[in-house]
């Protein structure tokens, strides 16, 4: 395969129309877009998706956060509140292959842009709607907030010091979750499309996704009715397996067995442990974890974050470590999976951002277009609609013209 055909992106030719705002539809859009998909997001005149406006951080006149999940689409800036808005969005709407909206339920099928309004025209549409809660049951109709998904699907239980209070995720999980999953459902939408020729629709919910998260301390509880507990950067059910400090930093452990508990305690010269029964399994380090992070935390501090991380390399035990934001973006490994990229854009100048991390030994994923600004692509789309209307009147005509001639 040529270095061009490589470059066309696993979803190129497919249309996504975005309807989202904020963070879980923008991220699920750009991603699609990133894939090759050309997605026309939709804003609203004079102030465009509400993060424009969420600064500092800014860089030039543009805010960080919107610049984080907008490249690669296209702006059209329209009043859905106005007739010709919604004629707009309407026609953009009937041919897109994919549609976006994170709007709570009920919002846009009152603009005459929900699925069941949509898909009569164009019954191929995989339309997607994340919200907070889905579009059923006794809390759909609630706006729905990353935080409080967090808090309400029980992630905030289990996050933070045993001694502490529950602890927000430091990103935003449950709208980052809502995407992916979106994105999941739409890809498995095409691949039914292809064999039916219908689309459907795809109901994700911030609620849901945090939920199916819980996995392995859900069915903990299912087994024993205990409920769960907070256990800082400690796993629930391995031992060691956490965050120590270091003589200059810190160290993530991950000692996942009975053959790297050996070579780990050789490694950290903690070979007193092996014969310590309340050590001889990991079920048994569970159970003694405070008094196992003491003594293995007063051996950790003793070296530097790279002795260890080396020490621990030549061992074969998994170990890194505990990096800051600044360091994350010039680690070595990161770099080398080119998850940093850089962009121009027409009023911040040079922005960086992250990269898809989806890597398709056939298919690129390719940085296209910078952020948009705010209905910089108006005009543009405006006149592919013209364009698509006036090409469907003259197969209308012809089609006319070709019956009265038979």
């Amino acid at each position: 395969m040529s270095v061009e055909e490589k470059q066309v992106g696993a979803l190129s030719g497919l249309r996504v129309l975005d309807l989202s705002r904020v963070l879980s539809g923008p991220f699920a859009t750009m991603t699609l877009a990133d894939l090759g998909a050309d997605v026309i997001k939709v804003e609203q005149p004079g102030t465009g998706d509400d993060t424009r406006a969420w600064g500092p951080p800014s860089q030039g006149d543009q805010s960080a956060y919107f610049l984080s999940v907008n490249r690669n689409k296209r702006s059209v800036a329209l009043d859905l509140k106005s007739s010709e808005g919604r004629e707009a969005a309407r026609a953009l709407a009937d041919k897109a292959d994919i549609i976006v909206e994170n709007f709570r339920p009920g919002a846009v099928s009152r603009l005459g842009l929900g699925y069941d309004e949509v898909s009569r025209t164009n019954p191929g549409v995989v339309y997607a709607s994340i919200s907070g809660y889905g579009q059923t049951g006794p809390d759909s109709r609630r706006a729905g907030y990353d935080a409080i998904a967090q808090g309400r699907s029980g992630l905030m239980s289990v996050t933070g010091q045993a001694d502490g209070d529950p602890v927000r995720v430091g990103i935003s999980p449950a709208d980052l979750t809502a995407g992916m999953w979106a994105l999941v459902g739409i890809l498995a939408a095409l691949h039914r499309r292809q064999q039916t020729g219908v689309g459907q629709w795809v109901d994700i919910s911030l609620l849901d996704g945090q939920v199916s998260w819980l996995t392995y301390v859900a069915s903990g509880y299912f087994a024993t009715g205990k409920v769960p507990r907070r256990h800082g950067s400690a796993h629930p059910t391995i031992a060691p397996y956490q965050g120590f400090s270091t003589m200059d930093g810190d160290l993530m452990l991950a000692v996942g067995n009975e053959g790297l508990w050996e070579r780990f305690v050789d490694t950290a010269k903690l070979n007193e442990l092996k014969d310590d029964p309340r050590f001889a399994r990991n079920s048994d380090r569970v159970h003694n974890r405070e008094e196992l992070a003491a003594l293995v935390g007063r051996r950790i501090a003793t070296r530097t974050t790279a002795e260890w991380i080396a020490l621990f390399d030549e061992a074969g035990v998994p170990a890194g470590p505990i990096n800051s934001i600044d360091e994350v973006m010039v680690d070595p490994q990161v770099i080398a999976r080119d998850m940093v990229l850089k962009v121009e854009h027409p009023t911040a100048g040079s922005v960086r951002m992250l990269a898809c991390p989806i890597k398709m030994s056939n298919s690129a994923t390719t940085l296209r277009l910078p952020p948009p600004l705010l209905g910089e692509h108006t005009a543009e789309i405006l006149a592919e609609i013209s364009a698509d209307r006036a090409e469907g009147a003259a197969r209308r005509g012809l089609h006319q013209a070709q019956v009265a001639h038979a």
